[in-house]
């Protein structure tokens, strides 16, 4: 098992939107909510980018939802940005255990939230605070970035 590298996210990153969840059930509000706020809070529009609401949405349900069966409620997605990136950061309670990445096994449910991140985001990282454990994963805001 590898474990992620440990930092916070970049500290130009400026807070833009949170969304706090209790539920499973919640994901759903998230997932078109989270797309909105990409928009309105400056996407640049070019067919490189055209992947990016989505691979954003398919990351923060996943750690969101990994964060919600396996950590302590509530679970905190944020949504940060930096001149030329998104900012995902999903955080819960559960101070105690170290974010890891495992085999994935094709047949396995869950657990993906991490590989996935790694997989299509810039760059993923996390940190903790007194009383959360973080999550981050970035993704190109303008052409230049990606």
């Amino acid at each position: 098992m590898d474990q992620l590298r440990t930092s916070p996210p970049p500290p130009t990153a400026t807070e833009l939107e949170r969304w706090v969840l209790d539920t499973p059930a919640e994901l759903r509000d998230l997932r078109a909510s989270l797309r909105a706020a990409l928009t309105r809070h400056g996407l640049v529009q070019g067919e490189e980018l055209d992947e990016v609401p989505h691979l954003v949405v398919l990351v923060a349900t996943e750690l969101a939802s990994n964060a919600l069966r396996h950590g302590r409620p509530p679970t905190i997605v944020t949504l940060l940005r930096t001149d030329d990136c998104f900012l995902l950061d999903v955080a819960d309670h559960d101070v105690s255990s170290v974010p890891e990445l495992t085999d994935i096994h094709p047949l396995d449910s869950g657990g993906r939230g991490l590989f996935l991140a790694q997989s299509v985001s810039l760059a993923v990282g996390w940190y903790g605070t007194g009383d959360t454990k973080n999550i981050w994963a970035s993704f190109p805001r303008t052409a230049a970035a990606a």
